[in-house]
């Protein structure tokens, strides 16, 4: 059987952990030959390939990144795009695709997966915020990045007496700044499921500096105000219809320095997060992936992706991980708030 793998999307700690686990068992115990797709859906829709096999994946465990490339090319916005990628396996000579991805790059493999491709779907995003699978491989490697950041963050706010404000990643979910914050100690968390009262934080901010300690705010980029309280400005969309998101950080900062008094600053983290060696967890985590979904190809599985359940890996179909986000639920976030301030 010749296989196809993609890695499409933001890349992520534990992309080539996946490729090496497929490559290896697919390779040694099944016997099977690899083609490695270039730059996401890119690859497939223009024929673009690199050669895949044990030699590719050796020493590649610890590395960040992808050395497939990726890309967030969008098929379905394509003219014939389906169509497109078809032929190109067909002529390829590839029998099955595994796609590693997040929720668009996923979204892609359940249409093709419903027009006849052999398509089995890997979870990631460092977001966490997939659904059908307790967790997603880069996940605890931002979290664990953040918290480094937080730490050291700590110390130069009570030495200036400043409020810092550290932006994390989290379109829609906040489980990164969830996760972080409390384990970083943060003061205020801010997340996309809960809008938030600018008043209310400018109160904790007080409350810390009262108290003679300087506050952390934590905030997700895709944390927004409650409705008339604070105004954000929009940006671009994506291929895939995302706003480009970024800035709420210097929002904060700007908001919180004017209301208080007190000095502000941000820190951005940004793709730092998402860059540089995953952690032991997230290698794991991202070899069974890797593992299973050779497994399911193999047995000739399709329409599914890998997921973990507990401890084990199961199967799941595409459509259950991509028809709505894991979203942090309120008494999660209730637990945290028993820290703010």
């Amino acid at each position: 059987m010749r296989i196809g793998v993609l890695t499409g999307g933001g890349d992520c700690p534990g992309l080539n952990a996946v490729i090496r686990a497929v490559v290896r068992k697919g390779t040694e115990v099944y016997g099977h030959e690899f083609v490695g797709f270039r730059d996401g859906w890119k690859g497939p829709l223009e024929g673009v390939t690199m050669e895949l096999g044990v030699p590719q994946v050796r020493g590649i465990l610890p590395r960040g990144g992808t050395i497939l490339g990726s890309s967030r090319t969008n098929p379905i916005k394509i003219d014939g795009g389906v169509e497109k990628i078809q032929a190109n396996l067909s002529s390829l000579g590839v029998d099955a695709l595994i796609a590693i991805g997040g929720e668009d790059t996923l979204g892609v493999a359940t249409a093709l997966a419903a027009a006849g491709v052999n398509v089995v779907g890997v979870p990631k995003t460092i977001d966490n915020d997939l659904n059908a699978t307790d967790y997603t491989f880069g996940f605890d490697t931002a979290v664990q990045i953040a918290v480094d950041a937080i730490d050291r963050l700590h110390t130069t706010a009570e030495s200036h007496h400043r409020a810092l404000i550290v932006e994390v990643m989290g379109r829609h979910a906040g489980w990164i700044a969830l996760h972080s914050g409390l384990a970083g100690g943060a003061n205020v968390i801010l997340i996309p499921e809960r809008p938030f009262d600018i008043d209310k934080v400018c109160e904790y901010v007080k409350a810390r500096f009262e108290r003679h300690y300087a506050p952390i705010i934590v905030v997700a980029e895709g944390a927004q105000p409650a409705v008339g309280t604070m105004e954000l400005r929009t940006g671009e969309l994506d291929a895939f219809g995302h706003v480009r998101l970024g800035g709420i950080g210097q929002v904060l900062e700007r908001e919180i320095e004017a209301r208080t008094g007190y000095e502000s600053r941000q820190t951005v983290l940004g793709h730092v997060q998402r860059g540089g060696t995953p952690t032991a967890y997230d290698r794991v985590l991202a070899t069974r992936f890797g593992l299973h979904a050779i497994d399911a190809v193999h047995e000739g599985d399709s329409g599914v992706m890998v997921a973990l359940r507990g401890t084990d890996i199961v199967r799941v179909p595409l459509e259950a991980a991509t028809k709505e986000l894991k979203t942090v639920p309120l008494e999660r976030y209730e637990e945290a708030e028993v820290f703010f301030g």
